[in-house]
């Protein structure tokens, strides 16, 4: 017997609002955060928000997982405790979480995700993790497809992995560096996004090597051409990063990765969306035409290419060309284009600097730019590469309605002893009897009769279902049009209210026994933050454990921030590839802005860079 796996798009989702809006272009689940204890502490959202959103999604048998990933202090405890209860009760199916001090708390059935921010990126602390009762694991974003493959050899668990979106420099869970310049913990879902920054490079001599560059800004993370691959490996769920980004980003990258993921499963057996429904688009999805800073896989296929945006944090979107000829109060671009008023257009002066402004309007290949009566003045110079980053047209299609999600409905009609019956069974296999009592008059018309029987039940109108089949097993007879329409919206409503009712969450897998861990000391990065974290590393053994980082700032000579992104290599300057450095770039390095000075280390054995407090 073949195993059907279902395959699960993780879509983000700010509110309920934009979680209704991934559901209807073809989420499978949606991630959302609740009120105080988020790692988008911008993000979070009451407890009847969230029933209403589940119960939506639900329909659809698509699920709600919370994410209530950050690290607690104790004080917190009872109201997280209290929280938790309360999302199960509204139809959660699942808690992302990053504080190990929930496994000690008197929780309901509600399946546990270990969220990225506990620094998922080995075999060892997958199974570890696994051990602890969680039934699915987030993986760090760094990996690439054999580590992935290492760890679902060697572990049962769930595997979860982001495929799109924003990328943290630092290993999650493991960055302090917010919380080191500015007390805004990254753990405590308050990061200040130190990696946006624009910093300076500097050797020990005080040269400087880059000056106000966005040194450790990386690309956005864009996996949708390796998605079958990550199913190879054994990843079952495939997740959009995005829950601070707009609603339009959210629909049109949901839709994107739908149409991806079901190109996946058609090429594929053994495949299954892991919801149901069909969803039907109004517009092309295309992820260069909301926020994007460039694209990158990640080290998904070993380390490649450029990984970091220098020149801007900010969203470029699509190249469109370059700058053919400049006039007073108009440019052209080298090639053809498809500009209109109030498109938003971006470039880098010729000081390295971001610049932009709005299409006014076109004259067939002349653009005139708003507020700028002299473009001599807007630091535009042929040559400059411009390009979009605000589609007028593209956005206004997505601020209506730019999808329907719908379910599979088949009906059938037939004749009894005392009038008829109209049959609905769903995609799903619910079904809905709808009965006609009435006497049998033999249609005139019998052609007529059943154009007329199938013209107005199969009419779906504004529900949420499709009609797939629909057949007849009755001679024609002439039934009042309105009769029809009746059972028609009888049967329909009895589908939905069986849907909403009979849908299933599934609860929590007893937990393992506990297991000891090897380690016997923590130091501050297991991100301890609380007396029942405490309890639950001492249950596996371990003696000493030091408290987190925002309980107890460590002092100089701490490490703040741990990556893969390498400074060295992007400048050209890998220690593996160049064999002999230049004076300039020997160590120390020292990246510096206003918020402080920071020693880099490099461990080139492992292809990795730590920045230190100094």
């Amino acid at each position: 017997m073949v195993t059907i796996r279902p395959l699960e798009l993780l879509a983000p989702a700010k509110n309920r609002e934009f979680g209704i809006a991934a559901v209807n272009h073809g989420a499978d689940a949606v991630y959302i955060g609740a009120a105080g204890f988020s790692a988008r502490a911008a993000a979070g959202n009451e407890v009847g928000e969230i029933e209403k959103l589940a119960a939506y999604a639900h329909f659809y048998r698509a699920k709600i997982y919370i994410a209530l990933n950050t690290i607690l202090f104790d004080h917190e405890l009872d109201d997280v405790q209290k929280l938790i209860r309360q999302l199960w009760d509204a139809g959660a199916d699942a808690l992302i979480i990053q504080d190990l001090g929930i496994l000690e708390l008197d929780l309901p059935p509600i399946p546990l995700f270990a969220s990225t921010q506990l620094d998922n990126r080995s075999v060892s602390r997958v199974r570890f993790l696994e051990s602890a009762g969680f039934e699915r694991v987030i993986l760090a974003r760094e990996m690439s497809l054999k580590a992935i493959e290492d760890i679902r050899q060697n572990t049962t668990v769930d595997l979860e992995a982001f495929v799109h979106g924003a990328l943290c420099a630092g290993y999650s869970g493991c960055c302090y560096f917010s919380a080191a310049i500015g007390k805004r913990s990254a753990n405590r879902g308050e990061c200040g996004q130190p990696c946006r920054l624009p910093w300076t490079l500097s050797n020990g001599s005080g040269h400087v090597l880059e000056k106000d560059r966005f040194l450790l800004s990386l690309k956005d993370m864009n996996r949708s051409d390796y998605l079958h691959d990550l199913v190879l490996t054994g990843i079952t769920s495939f997740k959009i990063e995005g829950r601070l980004k707009d609603i339009a980003y959210v629909k049109n990258i949901t839709a994107y990765y739908r149409k991806k993921l079901d190109a996946v499963m058609t090429g594929s057996s053994g495949y299954r969306a892991a919801s149901s429904g069909t969803t039907k688009l109004f517009f092309k999805p295309d992820p260069l035409k909301t926020f994007n800073r460039g694209e990158t896989d990640y080290f998904l296929l070993g380390r490649k290419g450029d990984i970091h945006s220098p020149d801007t944090p900010k969203s470029m979107g699509e190249q469109i060309g370059c700058v053919d000829h400049m006039d007073l109060r108009y440019f052209t671009l080298k090639a053809g284009h498809d500009l209109y008023n109030g498109d938003g257009l971006c470039f880098m002066d010729r000081s390295g600097k971001l610049r932009g402004f709005l299409v006014n309007r076109t004259d067939q290949d002349k653009i005139f730019p708003a507020g700028y009566p002299d473009l001599k003045k807007s630091g535009l110079f042929p040559g400059a590469v411009m390009y979009r980053n605000h589609d007028h047209h593209f956005q206004k299609k997505l601020s209506t309605n730019s999808s329907e999600r719908k379910i599979a409905l088949d009906l059938t009609f037939f004749e009894t002893q005392k009038g008829f019956i109209l049959q609905g069974v769903d995609e799903d296999g619910n079904t809905a009897k709808t009965v006609i009592e009435m006497e049998k008059i033999e249609a005139k018309d019998e052609g007529g009769a059943l154009t007329t029987l199938k013209k107005q039940l199969g009419r779906m109108g504004d529900s949420r279902f499709y009609l797939r089949r629909f057949s007849a097993s009755s001679k024609p007879y002439f039934i009042l049009t309105k009769e029809l329409n009746r059972i028609r919206r009888e049967c329909l409503e009895t589908l939905t209210q069986k849907r909403q009712a009979d849908y299933s969450r599934k609860s929590a897998k007893p937990r393992p026994d506990i297991e000891q861990v090897p380690e016997k000391y923590l130091d501050f990065t297991a991100n301890v933050s609380n007396q029942k974290a405490v309890e639950f590393y001492q249950k596996r053994g371990v003696k000493i454990i030091d408290p987190a980082f925002e309980l107890n700032r460590p002092g100089l000579g701490t490490v703040v921030m741990t990556l893969r992104h390498c400074v060295l290599k992007a400048q050209g300057q890998c220690r593996r590839d160049v064999k002999t450095r230049l004076e300039m770039w020997q160590d120390p390095l020292f990246l510096e802005n206003k918020t402080g000075r920071f020693l880099l280390l490099f461990d080139c054995s492992i292809c990795e860079m730590r920045i230190r407090i100094v």
